[in-house]
């Protein structure tokens, strides 16, 4: 994410969604077989852009058979796109008009999309821990937004890196996917705490760490197997879609994931240790709450007969 932020000035590569700019997306005509023999070289569409005075465009190829390219570059007006297209046209072969797209957005507007866009982050964050708080208490809401953080670090750290290594650009979309995560890894959090919730109430006495610990035991399948049973319909995705689903699946993947390790691991062993912390002048060491004389233990009592 460093590495992304000196080189973009993001920690994930920004899309023309964020940044403005223009996309051309060409199809050859394989009507005439001719013309589809090779796919397209990316390298002559380099050469073109940079005849165009346009160095440092990003360049993508979709299908199997590479016979479609995706160009993003700066705003350009309709003299310049269309003496782009013309000039791809003679280089890579002939086009299918009707398989042509390009849209332009503002920088104004890619500035507000990336604005609304954290601003639902935020808003998520605080509408989860106001519910936390009055669900449960305030250091569970504080904790688990840590867990959610972990998780949306995690997937930003791994598409980071996909914008370093293959040119992967953060969309709208992946917004959108960071939102779902942070509502599907709460549920696995809310489910724990509340495990832990109701153990506390039957056995006050016991130590916080033994009935967090129970509490997870009596939880991890149940978040195993719905985590499971997600990821696999979102892999159908990553294998069978589309390149725009296709790494929406994968960031959800990733995300869940994360949140499924954050509930069980993060989440929950925090609110352990910073329970037994904040309790341990009130609490011995089997939990055991000391109001002068130690309680006698169970065993030495005398019994009922």
């Amino acid at each position: 994410m460093a590495f992304s932020w000196q080189q973009y000035g993001a920690p994930v590569k920004p899309s023309l969604d964020f940044i403005g700019g223009t996309r051309l997306q060409l199809t050859r005509d394989c009507s005439d077989a001719t013309n589809c023999v090779e796919p397209i070289d990316i390298t002559d569409v380099r050469q073109v852009l940079n005849a165009q005075e346009l160095p440092g465009s990003s360049i993508q190829l979709l299908g199997e058979e590479k016979q479609t390219v995706v160009v993003r570059t700066r705003n350009l007006d309709v003299d310049q796109r269309d003496a782009l297209q013309s000039a791809l046209g003679e280089t890579i072969g002939t086009i299918d008009p009707n398989a042509t797209k390009n849209d332009t957005v503002g920088p104004v507007l890619g500035k507000q999309l990336l604005a609304s866009g954290l601003m639902s982050l935020l808003v998520a964050f605080a509408l989860i821990a106001a519910y936390l708080s009055l669900r449960f208490k305030f250091d569970y809401a504080i904790l688990a937004i840590v867990a959610l953080l972990h998780d949306l670090l995690v997937t930003l750290g791994l598409f980071s890196i996909l914008g370093l290594v293959s040119g992967y650009e953060a969309d709208s979309l992946f917004i959108v996917a960071l939102l779902t995560i942070v509502g599907f890894s709460v549920n696995d959090t809310v489910v724990i705490y509340d495990r832990i919730r109701e153990t506390l109430q039957r056995t006050p006495n016991r130590s916080i760490n033994d009935i967090v610990d129970e509490s997870v035991n009596d939880t991890l399948g149940r978040s195993i197997n719905t985590t499971l049973t997600t990821v696999l319909t979102l892999l159908s995705i990553v294998i069978f879609g589309g390149g725009t689903l296709k790494f929406f699946a994968l960031a959800l993947i990733t995300g869940f994931l994360a949140g499924a390790y954050s509930s069980i691991f993060i989440a929950s062993t925090l609110l352990a240790w910073w329970r037994s912390r904040s309790e341990g002048d009130d609490f011995g060491d089997d939990g055991v709450e000391i109001d002068g004389e130690p309680e006698e233990p169970m065993d030495s009592l005398p019994s009922a007969s």
